[in-house]
């Protein structure tokens, strides 16, 4: 079943990477991730990689964990509200990079927000799609009800992994777990209150080099 999950995910993710791929190493106190950052969202690729230059995700959190639906991680919504009112001539959102191929499967990495009619992201917090395995009536009650379309392959993946399709449309993804996906499901298991983890989980991002990253790229060639 494992290799059956991983032939899924490297067949629908191998037409995205290439030698300028960024790969970014999450190291948390439940084990490490693995994060294939997509270039067809080059705004939020950058900027995440910014923020972790600047240790923005160093000794970071995960602050707000639902089961079986995403992994939240970053600044909470209350310290980046709060730090607007206090400095409202700052720039305050990140300007949507929504692509329809880029979708809320199981394993997904996209950009926190709040509620705005742009649906920009905010600039470092970051989440993680756990999700639930869906029925092709789910799937076609959604396409209904927000008139979106899901492919074949979009589909399956869906039915056989797992996601969030209702988020699709309305939050930038912008990368994907590639590596550590049972760290990230470790994770989103784990005791809260009120949706923060009784016990911190902390981590660092890193970014990989050139070759630690060779490594993943070769992984996607030869199709494992």
């Amino acid at each position: 079943m494992k290799r059956i999950l991983l032939t899924l995910f490297l067949t629908v993710s191998a037409f995205w990477v290439n030698a300028q791929t960024s790969f970014v190493r999450l190291k948390t106190n439940k084990g490490n991730i693995i994060l294939m950052l997509y270039d067809q969202t080059p705004k939020h690729r950058d900027m995440f990689l910014k923020m972790i230059a600047e240790g923005a995700y160093k000794e970071a959190l995960f602050n707000r964990v639902i089961k079986a639906f995403v992994s939240q991680a970053g600044e909470l919504d209350d310290t980046i509200l709060n730090r607007e009112k206090a400095h409202p001539e700052s720039l305050k959102r990140f300007a949507a990079e929504i692509k329809p191929g880029l979708f809320h499967k199981k394993g997904a990495l996209g950009a926190g927000r709040d509620d705005n009619p742009e649906k920009a992201s905010y600039f470092s917090q970051i989440y993680l799609v756990a999700g639930k395995k869906q029925t092709d009536a789910q799937l076609d009650a959604l396409e209904q009800k927000k008139g979106i379309h899901f492919t074949a392959r979009q589909r399956e993946i869906y039915k056989k992994i797992g996601g969030t399709p209702h988020l699709d449309g309305d939050y930038t993804v912008f990368g994907e777990v590639i590596d550590g996906m049972e760290v990230a499901d470790a994770i989103n298991q784990v005791p809260t209150q009120n949706d923060l983890p009784v016990s911190p989980v902390v981590f660092d991002a890193q970014v990989l080099s050139k070759k630690e990253a060779s490594k993943y790229r070769n992984m996607y060639k030869t199709g494992l």
